[in-house]
């Protein structure tokens, strides 16, 4: 029977993408305001950057460590009731901070080991998210799936990361750190009625690391995923070395302080969504991706050299603005390209690769930025961190592969045409 033009004509939102997404709005708006409320409860308590920085390495190096067996594990597991174990998982532990620092018997040791296990959860938890959104939309939509989907994560963030320096006054940490706690055990329910399709294996099922093994020659005979990879893990060294740096600068400037870093935050996240409702509607040509990633990547990588400049509030409010307004597209972009270019067998293992390789060395960074901030000035330390980003963007133009890699069209190419 040949289909209508209404039943084939692509849709966007069915009740699996739904319950995903609404899951994550009330888990993500959560995190922005534990984050916020950790980094200035460090901060209050020891008033050392240096171990805030320990703090946040403690936290992301488990999913750097785990993410290349966990992407594996993806594959080869329900990823449905993955994603319920690992939100009902970090519910329970961040909820139990939030007691035991509403009770006055929390310790640092405490905060370290739920950290740690919030970032392991995480590492099985984004790759199984990936990997799950080409499976309940079309695939062509799966730009506008990847748009909508960080709107609702990012239209949280607007509200949490305006409001949480404000409610951190008001409210403390305690209550802040029970909102996250909660918010992913609800996440958790609601994660139990999506339907999630089977992974159908291209070869028969193999051991874990011939598994394993197979998911790293994917990736390094792809030769634009590979430059992707590489880069990725520089840049985000020097990136989140300077971002994290941003919580102590308005920590140590008298005029700007708690509230106004949330509120900066807000216009971060604001430009974020308005981003990725720019890519939600707008239909970028595949030939296009390339140049609107090179002028989105030089646009971000200025902004941020530029924002500890000026300590004008307004201008470093614009910068962000137009920061996370571009990082959406950028984002997008590289989420939707990975998603097409990989099979359906293999996206936990190069999820979980790139987050490795990417954040391989983010716990270092977050170390050794908080200890030059005790010896270097902070704003130096951002805009040198970002000059190094900027730099980077050299080899991926010159890189013939990965402009190809970016431009990829499913419509027109196989994956043989860009490896």
């Amino acid at each position: 029977m040949i289909p209508t033009p209404e039943e084939s004509k692509p849709k966007l939102w069915n009740t699996n993408f739904f319950l995903l997404w609404q899951g994550q709005l009330v888990s993500a708006l959560g995190d922005v305001a534990y984050s916020i409320a950790l980094g200035f409860w460090i901060l209050n308590i020891t008033g050392s950057t240096a171990l805030m920085g320990t703090l946040m390495a403690a936290s992301s190096l488990p999913r750097v460590l785990i993410s290349p067996f966990a992407g594996v594990i993806v594959d080869r597991t329900d990823r449905k009731w993955l994603l319920v174990i690992m939100d009902a998982i970090r519910g329970i532990f961040v909820v139990f901070i939030g007691i035991a620092s509403y009770l006055g018997f929390i310790e640092i040791w405490m905060v370290f080991i739920a950290g740690m296990i919030i970032g392991a959860c995480g590492a099985f938890f984004n790759p199984a998210v990936g990997s799950i959104i080409p499976d309940i939309v079309d695939k062509r939509k799966l730009v506008q799936a990847n748009s909508v989907f960080n709107i609702i994560q990012t239209a949280s963030g607007i509200v949490g990361s305006s409001a949480g320096g404000i409610l951190f006054k008001i409210l403390g940490a305690s209550f802040m750190f029970l909102f996250n706690g909660l918010s992913y055990l609800f996440s958790a329910i609601t994660e139990v009625f999506i339907k999630v399709p089977k992974i159908i294996h291209e070869k028969a099922k193999l051991h874990f690391f011939a598994d394993m093994k197979d998911g790293l020659k994917f990736v390094w005979h792809f030769r634009g995923l590979r430059t992707l990879m590489t880069i990725a893990g520089i840049i985000n060294f020097f990136a989140v070395m300077g971002i994290m740096l941003i919580l102590p600068l308005f920590h140590q400037e008298e005029h700007l302080g708690p509230a106004l870093y949330g509120i900066i935050m807000g216009f971060f996240t604001g430009g974020l969504f308005l981003g990725f409702l720019f890519t939600s509607l707008v239909n970028f040509k595949p030939e296009q991706r390339f140049k609107v990633f090179s002028i989105c990547y030089l646009l971000m990588s200025v902004g941020m050299i530029l924002l500890p400049v000026t300590l004008y509030f307004p201008v470093m409010a614009a910068l962000v603005f137009v920061t996370g307004f571009v990082n959406a597209i950028l984002n997008t972009f590289i989420s939707t390209v990975l998603q097409l270019t990989t099979p359906q067998d293999k996206r936990g293992k190069v999820f979980g690769l790139l987050s490795s390789i990417g954040g391989g060395l983010m716990p270092v960074a977050y170390a050794v930025g908080g200890v030059l901030a005790e010896f270097i000035s902070i704003r130096l330390l951002i805009s040198a961190s970002f000059v190094v980003v900027l730099i980077c963007y050299i080899p991926m133009f010159l890189s013939i592969s990965f402009r190809k890699y970016v431009k990829f069209d499913p419509e027109l190419q196989s994956l043989e045409d860009i490896m």
